[in-house]
C-alpha cells in the first residue's frame, strides 16, 4: 500500500511510520523544515506543514490512503485561532488534497478528550461530545469536518479516538513517574477519577485496522487499553514498578484549580509555559473511562498489553534512558 502520513516526526506518528515501513508499505511523510525526523529507511519526506497546499498535494500524490496524526497539542502561548487553523483548517486542506489526488481512505486522529468528563462510565462513541478546552474543541470540530467532507468528496474517512497514550519514549507521564519514583507524589482529590491508557503497540494495531477494514469507513472508534483504572490504582502501579511511593495524604483539588487558573492568566499572555495548568488538575479529577466494544466487534481490535505489564515496560525504558 502507498500511505501518506502527517505527524511522522512525533511520538505516535514516528512509531506508526516504522510499523508501516516494516510491513512493506511505501510511505511519504510530512515534516516541517528543521524538524527532527525518525531514522527509518525508505521514507519519502515531504517538507512543509498543514498550511502548505503544495506540500500536501505532493504528500498524497499516488497514495492509496492517508493517516492524519499531526495536530497542535496543548501548549502555552498559542491563540485559539492557531489551534483552529491547524486542527480544523489543516484537516480540511488535507482532505481536499486527498480528494483531488484520488485517495481512497483517510484515517483521522481525534481523541477521547472530545467526550470531556465521563459522569457515568464507561462512555462509548455515542456519548455526547463535551470538550473542556480549545484543544479538545478543535479536535471535535476537526473530527466532524473530516467525516462530513469524506462523505461529500467520496473518501472513506475513519476516525480514531485514542485513549491516553503511553509506552517507552512517551514523555506525557514522565513527570508523574518521576514524582512517584522520588516519593514526592500525593493524590489530588479523592483518587477515584478514572484514567484510560492505551499502550503504543496496541494503538498502532488500532490504526492499521482502521486503515484496512471496510467496516471502519464513515465511523469513529475509541481505541484504548483493555481496562481503565482509578487514579489511586494507577499511582500504586507506578510506585511498584519504580520502587517509589505515594505520600500518605491527599491534596484538595479546588485550591490547585484556582491556582492553575491564576498561573495561566499570568503566564499565557507572556508566552511562558505555565508550571501548573487547569488541565493538569483535570487529570486528577475528571474521569476518562471508555468502552472499546465497538472496535472489538466491528474491527476485531484486541489490545494485548495489560496495564501492569505496560507500566513495567515504560518504567524500565525511562530508567534505561536515565530519566528516572
Amino acid at each position: 500500500m502507498r500511505v501518506a502520513l502527517t505527524g511522522g516526526t512525533g511520538y505516535t506518528g514516528g512509531r506508526l511510520l516504522a510499523r508501516l515501513v516494516a510491513r512493506g508499505d511505501r510511505v511519504s511523510a510530512l515534516a516541517r523544515s528543521g524538524a527532527s525526523r525518525p531514522r527509518v529507511d525508505g521514507v519519502e519526506w515531504v517538507e512543509g506543514d498543514l498550511a502548505d497546499a503544495g506540500a500536501l498535494a505532493r504528500l498524497v500524490e499516488g497514495a492509496d490512503a492517508v493517516l492524519h496524526v499531526a495536530a497542535v497539542y496543548r501548549t502555552a502561548g498559542h491563540p485559539d485561532a492557531y489551534y483552529r487553523d491547524v486542527n480544523v483548517g489543516g484537516t480540511e486542506r488535507l482532505l481536499e488534497a486527498a480528494a483531488r489526488g484520488g485517495v481512497r481512505r483517510l484515517v483521522h486522529t481525534s481523541t477521547v478528550g472530545v467526550h470531556g468528563h465521563v459522569e457515568h462510565p464507561p462512555a462509548d462513541e455515542s456519548a455526547p461530545m463535551a470538550p473542556g478546552d480549545i484543544y479538545q474543541e478543535t479536535k471535535a470540530e476537526g473530527e466532524r469536518l473530516a467525516l462530513e467532507l469524506g462523505r461529500k468528496r467520496g473518501i472513506e474517512v475513519a476516525v480514531i479516538r485514542p485513549g491516553a497514550i503511553y509506552g517507552p519514549g512517551e514523555r506525557r507521564l514522565l513527570k508523574l513517574f518521576r514524582a512517584i519514583a522520588r516519593g514526592r507524589y500525593a493524590i489530588v482529590g479523592d483518587g477515584r477519577a478514572f484514567y484510560h491508557p492505551v499502550f503504543i503497540d496496541d494503538l498502532l494495531d488500532g490504526y492499521l485496522l482502521l486503515l484496512e477494514r471496510p467496516e471502519a469507513a464513515g465511523e469513529a472508534f475509541i481505541v484504548a487499553g483493555p481496562r481503565y483504572v482509578s487514579q489511586r490504582e494507577l499511582a500504586g502501579l507506578i510506585a511498584r514498578h519504580t520502587g517509589g511511593r505515594v505520600l500518605p495524604f491527599r491534596i484538595p483539588a479546588w485550591p490547585l484549580q484556582a491556582l492553575g487558573t491564576l498561573v495561566e492568566a499570568v503566564c499565557v499572555p507572556l508566552g511562558i509555559e505555565p508550571p501548573l495548568h487547569r488541565r493538569r488538575v483535570d487529570f486528577w479529577v475528571k474521569s476518562r473511562a471508555f468502552s472499546i466494544e465497538k472496535a472489538r466487534r466491528l474491527l476485531g481490535y484486541a489490545p494485548k498489553v495489560d496495564l501492569d505489564a505496560g507500566i513495567g515496560v515504560t518504567a524500565a525504558s525511562y530508567r534505561e534512558a536515565g530519566w528516572l
